[in-house]
């Protein structure tokens, strides 16, 4: 398989390097009956290592190239492909097939990496959890303390849902074609639902988006359609803070707030 070219439009970075590969692979320690999908198999890479420890694998591939060569290489039996894109992919419909829940694992495409994170927290509820690698600045915003420039939207929605842990770095040699980025390995594991306290998740979500969509004005300005200085006094937070000074914490107050 090592003749693919790359596609740009897919955001293909293969990973090469045979040491991050073991510590991927031994992150995730798949058990035999895990149910584990894969995000991007592309050249296989952590595809091979992963089928050798577990009876089955899913993996979900937009490129029909690889889908054809994964099909040729690898029996039903032990690999199920899903050929489309995982921004769309119903992750919930694989989690239904048994009473364990998913551990989900890919090297993502920088491109979509973000929608993807997002599109996958509304998931959490049936994965056990998830090792991605990730382009490092990525993993800097997720994993990102209150009052940092870091700090934005992706911090916020993550670290509600997900504990999260950066595992590893992995410098720009370790993939074909070499990125022009630093990436990193994250841990996502979901928080059990007694911890997510939000009353209505659309209020949420629109209050973050919000709130961060102007990050250097003043959040009486930036929210201004939402919160009044009054609604700020009670909830104990000043009206001239920026959106990065808040908690997670701060959030949800404010969201339950405007879900009464």
């Amino acid at each position: 398989m090592s003749n693919h070219i790359a596609r740009k439009r897919f955001g293909q970075n293969f990973l090469i390097d045979q040491q991050v590969i073991a510590d991927i692979v031994n992150a995730v320690a798949p058990k035999r009956s895990d149910r584990v999908v894969e995000i991007g198999p592309g050249l296989g890479a952590l595809t091979d290592p992963l089928l050798k420890r577990l009876d089955h694998l899913h993996v979900v591939e937009i490129d029909r190239d690889i889908v054809a060569r994964l099909s040729k290489r690898c029996s039903p039996e032990k690999l199920t492909i899903h050929q489309g894109d995982a921004l769309n992919f119903d992750f919930a419909s694989l989690a239904d097939l048994t009473d364990g829940k998913l551990h989900v694992v890919g090297n993502l495409p920088y491109n979509i990496s973000t929608p993807l994170l997002f599109h996958l927290a509304g998931f959490a509820h049936c994965i056990h959890d998830m090792h991605f690698m990730l382009q490092k600045e990525v993993v800097e915003r997720m994993v990102a303390e209150p009052g940092t420039s870091d700090f934005g939207r992706l911090s916020v929605m993550l670290q509600y849902r997900f504990f999260m842990d950066w595992l590893l770095d992995v410098p720009p040699e370790s993939f074909d074609p070499a990125p022009k980025v630093d990436s990193a390995v994250v841990r996502l594991i979901p928080r059990p639902p007694e911890e997510l306290t939000v009353k209505d998740e659309s209020t949420f979500a629109t209050l973050v988006s919000t709130a961060f969509g102007q990050r250097r004005k003043m959040l009486r300005n930036n929210l201004k359609s939402l919160i009044g200085d009054t609604s700020f006094e009670q909830l104990g937070i000043a009206p001239t803070a920026r959106a990065e000074d808040l908690s997670v914490e701060d959030y949800i107050r404010m969201a339950n707030v405007l879900s009464q």
